[in-house]
């Protein structure tokens, strides 16, 4: 007599639309290609995803940690989840005890159910911390969504760089009046910008890091400000007008947009008053720096210690946001380098060659345990940040991959490239 015939099931891995902010750090992160986008969706080929878990960690709004039990002859196509408004339910009829009792279901995604990670998962292509500092405060996330929204309305909209520049960057602040909006430094929210795209759909959310500390842009004020650049290209040089930066900048005293969020759970800063903060960025990826740096300026006078140092890089001085506040920072307060790329008859200076013409000094910080690093600005430079890095500790005696592993582990390297 003939066995059973082997059920063949496959624990799907799914993004969910309606909390995806379309931010394209799973696509980049996945090792194999198995993510991919059009113009509405995000999405994973069933065929190709092997379930190592690269892309969950990096996704800052936890949208691609979703899965569904489905006949492997069934599975959800990427056409059927480009249409998507919203994730199927779950078949209660292909449940977690055909799951696993299925030959071929991939051993990571049994072990990523369990909430362990699974051997081979991927967890060594994460670049950055996945965990906060131990100290940091407890983040809200996901308070208000697509479904339900909040409102605030512009208070301040300047524009931070000259206006000769070729780079328009603004600096919007945004009053949440009595609705509750508890954001910490390193937190983003999510900007739902009117009209809809070519397809007649709304369009999806933009999502932008909080400029702001956690007590507001004006202590004791429900606010918060964002950095914004108007984007005039695209990746690839073409022309093209960024929907919501455009309308973002174009935005006047009085007007009100509509917000989704807070985002971010790991990119946070440590609260205790003498860690010290390693800063590294580049153009509108200042905006967490600068409101780590402008609570611990709040704190200074009641007893913060710790060290603040800054590599800020812009192709231009003109093209620096916030360098004239940056300038007016007590010299002991925050020990701040500058590199710019595009200075007529300079050679092209970059934060990485600032950070190794101050190698001493970072070494030092290296050495500390309670020194946090934070890298934010565009992908190209996270390379040559980790590059410099390593070359400065194994100059210093220290071991690069022990000690790369160790601030991972301590929440102590944040990375959030775009």
């Amino acid at each position: 007599m003939s066995g059973p015939v082997p059920v063949e099931i496959l624990r799907q891995h799914l993004i969910d639309p309606e909390i995806c902010i379309r931010c394209n750090t799973c696509e980049e992160t996945c090792p194999i290609d198995a993510i991919t986008h059009d113009g509405v969706n995000y999405v994973v080929k069933a065929d190709v995803c092997n379930a190592c878990m690269a892309c969950v960690p990096p996704c800052p709004t936890g949208a691609i940690d979703n899965w569904r039990n489905v006949l492997k002859a069934q599975a959800y196509s990427i056409e059927d989840q480009f249409g998507w408004d919203e994730l199927p339910t779950q078949n209660p009829t292909v449940g977690a005890a055909d799951a696993a009792a299925a030959p071929d279901l991939p051993q990571a995604a049994t072990a990523a159910s369990d909430g362990d990670e699974a051997p081979g998962s991927g967890s060594d292509m994460v670049r950055g911390s996945t965990v906060p500092p131990w100290s940091a405060a407890r983040p809200y996330v996901h308070l208000y969504t697509h479904k339900a929204p909040t409102t605030a309305t512009v208070v301040g909209n300047y524009r931070l760089t000259d206006d000769a520049a070729s780079s328009d960057i603004h600096h919007l602040v945004l009053d949440f009046g009595a609705m509750p909006l508890p954001v910490l430094e390193g937190q983003s929210i999510g900007i739902l910008p009117p009209g809809t795209n070519a397809g007649g759909r709304a369009h999806h959310a933009r999502q932008y890091s909080v400029a702001s500390p956690r007590d507001g842009e004006r202590p004791g004020y429900n606010n918060v400000s964002l950095t914004v650049k108007r984007v005039t290209r695209d990746h690839s040089g073409n022309a093209t007008d960024g929907v919501c930066s455009n309308y973002l900048c174009d935005l006047k005293k009085g007007d009100v947009v509509t917000v989704i969020g807070p985002f971010g759970n790991t990119f946070l800063m440590p609260n205790h008053p003498n860690s010290h903060l390693l800063m590294i960025c580049t153009g509108t990826g200042s905006a967490p720096m600068r409101a780590m740096t402008e609570y611990r300026r709040r704190r200074r006078l009641k007893g913060a210690t710790g060290k603040l140092m800054l590599f800020f890089g812009a192709r231009t001085q003109q093209e620096l946001p916030y360098f004239g506040p940056l300038m007016n920072l007590p010299k002991d307060f925050i020990d701040t380098n500058l590199a710019f790329s595009r200075t007529p008859g300079q050679p092209k200076r970059y934060v990485q060659d600032a950070m190794r013409e101050r190698a001493v000094d970072v070494a030092h910080l290296l050495k500390d345990g309670g020194t946090h690093i934070y890298v934010c600005g565009l992908k190209g430079m996270e390379d040559g940040v980790l590059q410099a890095l390593g070359e400065i500790a194994q100059a210093h005696g220290m071991a690069w991959d022990a000690l790369w592993e160790r601030l991972k582990r301590e929440g102590r390297l944040h990375l959030e490239t775009y």
